[in-house]
C-alpha cells in the first residue's frame, strides 16, 4: 500500500479513486494533482512507481488536508456557536441548519426517536 498524507492508499483501485480517500481530496481535487504529477488517471496505485508516488506527496502536500483541515473545520464550528448566531445554535441543538423542514425528516442530524406519552385524561 502507498501511503500519502498519513493514509493508507488502496493499491487495487485507479488512482482518481485512491486518492479520494484522503479526508479534503475530492474527484476533482485528485484530477488536478495527478495531472500536475504528470501521473495518468486511469492508472492503478500498484501501478505508480515511486517517483511518481514522490510527485504525487509533492502535489498533495500543496492543500490544507487531513488533520489540519478536520480542526480548521471543527474550531469554525466553535466560533459559530460561541457568537450565537442562528446557524451555532442549530448546531448546538442538533438539528439542521440549512433551512430544511424538521417536523417528518432530519433523522440523520436529530438521531433516533424518542418517543413521548401523551398525557392521560382526568376522569370525572
Amino acid at each position: 500500500m502507498a501511503r500519502i498524507a498519513g493514509v493508507d492508499i488502496p493499491k487495487q483501485k485507479r488512482g482518481v479513486i485512491a486518492l479520494t480517500y484522503i479526508f479534503g481530496i475530492g474527484r476533482s481535487r485528485a484530477k488536478d494533482i495527478l495531472e500536475q504529477a504528470g501521473v495518468s488517471e486511469d492508472k492503478k496505485v500498484s501501478d505508480w512507481n515511486d517517483d511518481e508516488i514522490g510527485k504525487i506527496r509533492d502535489a498533495v502536500s500543496q492543500f490544507t488536508i487531513e488533520g489540519e483541515l478536520r480542526s480548521e473545520v471543527s474550531l469554525n464550528i466553535k466560533r459559530l456557536m460561541d457568537i450565537g448566531c442562528q446557524r451555532g445554535i442549530r448546531h448546538r441543538l442538533g438539528l439542521p441548519l440549512r433551512g430544511q423542514r424538521t417536523k417528518n425528516n432530519s433523522r440523520t442530524r436529530k438521531g433516533k426517536r424518542k418517543t413521548v406519552a401523551n398525557k392521560k385524561k382526568a376522569t370525572k
